[in-house]
């Protein structure tokens, strides 16, 4: 068990004895300190609306309880969201899954959308690689809205939505604020955070809105000493250049700088720009091989490291046609992240089973050490449009609809080196790769959209929506070896001169387009003011795309049908709201590794999920309890084959004629997301030394899933555990003042959100059933216990 350092807990203590005896005012009401979710507004119909009054399942955390959670990145959020699974490799490189949709993708960058879109404010911000990973600072509020959300919000939402939505400019006067956190984690070093903004109005009818953060996430994993022989040369390679204690630090800082231009009284103009740089080290993943033998250790031979920087640019129009509302809204996106991976188990496996490390030759035909690494630049543009019309939101009849148009980029380039291999066998053009992929892949998205809303009685109301879409998506460039190292692929296969920059010639160029339409139906009884039940069908999509192995047809859009009914009610000072659904999903776009360790999509069946999930708030005299949970009863229904067939049988050969295989019979459980997962807060506030003081208790708990999906597979990596996390906070609030001490995974739980390895499972996971040389898991965990304080400054 790692302390605090004494330095600082005197710090800490020091801190909090200084606010209280420097601050002072009346106190600010107990029951008005107390977060209330249960009344914030939300947009996720597009319209403004009470929380209690959308016939969705939505979870909402307003700006109090973001900061009273400790929220501070994308990770923090899904902790309190019961329908949200993520699953993460690094700092930027996050999935997240809603109610069991998930099927093990690799994320790779040529490989499947997500299936839950990322939006902040009104711009969707999803890229292949994931989530942005936005500092998390300063915002309304953060909606989940699970199940379909394909109508309203179109492709990539195809089992939910996530909006991030910030805090707009506001004229009513100059006001900000200054919080500092410092902190330490368990096992690791120390970190803390600064943030802050100030609100200036600009005149009467405009203002602005600057708010600036930094963060430092202190290391926790070791890379501890080691070494290897590869088989073919007898070459040792030790890594005692990169042992460190506590190497994977997190530096993250950014800023935003919104406007809100009132024209008139009808018209309003928000343009905002937002930017964050995220430079992290080291590996996240703790080691499961013979050479490691505890917790948060690994053994790794290259540098590791990533830099993620992105750029956002948006501006949104609201105003009035008569009594209609008008929002034209658009934006421009910029990422880029550079990285260093470790990709020696590779190297060392296929060497030590096959004598791969015999092909690695110098100039002189001397052996050479077959170590590989890979240095990756990837950069993405999106580029988005919408504009939609809202009907009057009292009128009988409602309507709200739209047109919607976005184009994403994406240049790829991953360096697989083996350092001073012969020129023979150097992908041409390169210093020492044995391996180049040099791809540009652009996805294209247009949409109409609209639902209609008829009040067929005060009590009883008829939605219908629809959406009419067409996705054009190609991937162009270069992947493989030199023609020297083989010679029916990569640039043996080149069938074109070089169509981007830096790679040889090319032999990858397709397209694939297609469109379709999805529906939406809901009914909703509103029982009393407080009370309403609603029953839900709807569609979500996800597009098809390309895949890139040769001879490999484009897979095609998948497609999730819910079956949903919902209630929400409020009496006095209770909440309960909840959902019981059903969801068939069909067309899966499964994707595995396979010759070579190319990523292969194939729309290979069909799987049911059925599930519940409920959201209990209380509160009163100083006191609020909220706790949430979803139970996801998710199986394939059919068995999943390599390559699907009309019949699902696997004896058949697939739907190209190739031979088939079974992967994971009829019944097997989804991956990733646990059947049952949940959490509660209990939050007291009570009169402090004429302030207010406050104690919160949160506990959330994950529940064990499967790692992959295919059996063989799943029986390498292993079940997932399930694990529980437990946070606390103390605190003051004074009239512009609030100190607080809290700890985050107060009992240091070792919980794990996923594994892999930096090949095929049954090669780098196994060694091919070889025991002696054994295999290399990587297991991400989260973060070991944090003990901080944090201080804030109103002004």
């Amino acid at each position: 068990m790692v302390k605090l350092s004494t330095g600082l807990v005197r710090s800490s203590a020091f801190l909090l004895a200084s606010s209280i005896l420097c601050t002072s005012g009346a106190a600010l009401a107990q029951e008005a300190a107390i977060d209330d979710d249960r009344d914030i507004v939300v947009t996720a119909s597009k319209r403004e609306q009470n929380l209690q009054d959308v016939p969705l399942a939505i979870t909402a955390i307003g700006t109090e309880r973001l900061d009273q959670l400790q929220v501070n990145e994308f990770s923090d959020v899904v902790k309190f969201l019961p329908s949200v699974t993520i699953q993460s490799a690094a700092p930027g490189f996050a999935q997240v899954y809603f109610r069991g949709v998930s099927s093990g993708e690799n994320a790779n960058h040529s490989a499947s959308l997500p299936t839950v879109g990322t939006y902040l404010d009104e711009m969707p911000v999803t890229t292949i690689q994931g989530a942005l990973d936005i500092h998390t600072y300063d915002l309304a509020r953060v909606e989940a809205l699970a199940g379909p959300q394909g109508t309203l919000y179109g492709a990539s939402s195809m089992a939910g939505t996530l909006k991030l939505v910030t805090n707009k400019p506001d004229t009513s006067g100059t006001y900000g604020e200054a919080s500092f956190q410092l902190n330490s984690v368990a096992h690791g070093g120390i970190g803390g955070i600064a943030e802050g903004f100030v609100n200036a109005p600009l005149g009467d009818r405009a203002a602005l809105r600057l708010v600036g953060w930094y963060r430092r996430d202190a290391g926790y994993i070791d890379n501890i000493a080691g070494s290897r022989t590869y088989a073919s040369s007898g070459i040792t390679q030790s890594n005692a250049d990169l042992v460190e204690k506590d190497y994977n630090g997190v530096d993250t800082y950014g800023a935003r700088l919104a406007l809100g231009i009132e024209l008139d009284d009808d018209w309003t103009i928000r343009p905002l720009v937002m930017g964050q740089v995220q430079k992290s080290n080291g590996s996240f993943a703790q080691e499961r091989s013979t050479s490691v033998n505890g917790d948060l250790q690994t053994v790794q031979y290259n540098p590791e490291s990533a830099e993620d920087k992105w750029i956002q640019a948006a501006l949104t129009i609201e105003g009035k046609l008569g009594n209609w509302d008008l929002t034209v809204t658009g934006g421009h996106l910029r990422r880029q992240t550079v990285t260093e991976s470790d990709y020696s188990d590779y190297a060392y496996f296929y060497d030590a089973i096959a004598g791969y490390g015999s092909y690695f030759y110098d100039n002189n035909d001397d052996l050479v050490n077959p170590n590989q690494y890979i240095q990756g630049k990837d950069r993405y543009r999106r580029n988005f449009f919408e504009a939609r019309v809202a009907s009057p939101a009292d009128a009988r009849i409602r309507f709200i609809g739209g047109v919607f148009y976005q184009r994403q980029s994406h240049n790829i380039e991953q360096n697989y080196i083996i350092d001073d291999i012969a020129d023979a066998i150097t992908v041409t053009g390169t210093d020492s790769n044995i391996w180049l992929t040099q791809q540009k892949r652009v996805d294209r998205d247009y949409a109409a959209f609209g639902e209609l809303s008829f009040d067929i009685t005060d009590k009883l109301t008829l939605t219908g929506g629809g959406r009419v879409y067409k996705f054009d998506n190609s991937l162009i460039g270069f992947f493989g070896f030199s023609s020297g190292y083989s010679s029916r692929t990569g640039e043996a296969a080149c069938f074109a001169p070089a169509a981007l920059p830096n790679s040889p010639c090319t032999n990858l160029d397709e397209r694939t387009n297609d469109s379709d339409f999805i529906h939406k139906l809901n009914l909703t009884y509103k029982i009393s003011n407080d009370a309403l039940v609603y029953g839900t069908f709807s569609r979500g999509f996800r597009p098809g795309g390309i895949n890139r192995r040769g001879g490999l047809a484009p897979y095609g859009p998948d497609t999730l049908d819910n079956y949903e009914f919902g209630w929400k009610t409020s009496f006095g000072p209770i909440r309960f709201n909840g959902a019981v659904y059903q969801e068939d999903w069909n067309g899966i776009q499964l994707s595995f590794l396979g010759p070579n360790g190319l990523t292969e999509i194939r729309n290979a069946g069909i799987a049911r999920i059925r599930g519940v999930e409920m959201d209990l708030s209380y509160r009163q005299d100083g006191f609020s309890l909220n706790a949430g949970f979803s139970y996801n009863d998710a199986e394939i229904r059919e068995d999943f084959c390599r390559i699907a067939n009309a019949t699902f049988d696997c004896a058949l050969p697939g739907t190209d004629g190739s031979a088939n295989a079974l992967l994971a019979p009829a019944g097997t459980a989804l991956p990733v997301t646990p059947k049952f997962k949940g959490n509660i807060v209990a939050r007291y506030e009570f009169p402090l030394m004429g302030n207010d003081g406050h104690f919160q208790l949160a506990a959330n708990h994950v529940g064990k899933r499967r790692s992959d999906l295919r059996t063989e597979q799943n029986g390498i990596k292993g079940q997932f555990a399930s694990y529980s996390t437990v946070d606390m906070s103390f605190g003051i609030t004074a009239e512009s003042w609030r100190a607080e001490i809290f700890a985050t995974n107060l009992f240091d739980s070792n919980g794990v959100i996923n594994s892999g390895v930096q090949c095929v499972e049954t090669v780098c996971g196994d060694a091919g059933g070889d025991t002696a040389t054994g295999g290399v898991f990587y297991d991400t965990v989260i973060r070991p216990r944090l003990i901080g304080i944090k201080v804030s400054k109103d002004f």
